[in-house]
């Protein structure tokens, strides 16, 4: 059983790697969603995912519409601070594709409209912050996920 990270247009390596580490750990999928704001070679990204990216199992695109249109047919669950359901609503199963947009500005808004009912968000409990460090979001649904699938 697995599930799968997507980062879509990911812009800070650190986080990237240390959601890399976390795939390996989870026994989960990453799919990396291109342009990146950084070199896949980045000192910075092989740092945070130190020896473990060569083990880990990553899939690349070339962008949004070629991710989509590559798995089209998936189950897919969309993660944001505009989501009207909180995570803990989300219906994991095997493979399910779980997507995060950039550090930035999360996903673009064409993604949002499109994918509404599958839109999710983890609560935040003081307005002083919007968002959370996309790896530690990343941690929070992927580990619950594997909490609900009992694994």
């Amino acid at each position: 059983m697995a599930l799968n990270i997507v980062l879509i247009e990911p812009e800070i390596p650190n986080n990237t790697g240390n959601i890399g580490r976390l795939a390996l750990a989870s026994g989960s999928n990453l799919h990396l969603v291109k342009p990146f704001g950084f070199e896949i070679d980045d000192s910075r990204l092989k740092r945070a995912g130190l020896d473990y990216w060569q083990h880990l199992s990553v899939i690349y695109y070339e962008s949004a519409d070629d991710f989509f249109e590559i798995n089209k047919n998936k189950k897919m669950a969309f993660l944001s601070s505009h989501g009207t359901k909180n995570h803990w609503e989300l219906p994991f199963e095997d493979d399910l594709f779980l997507i995060f947009g950039k550090e930035s500005i999360g996903l673009s808004k064409s993604i949002l409209e499109a994918n509404s009912d599958s839109l999710f968000k983890i609560p935040i409990y003081n307005n002083h912050i919007r968002s959370l460090n996309l790896s530690n979001a990343v941690s929070i649904i992927v580990y619950e996920g594997l909490r609900k699938l009992n694994l």
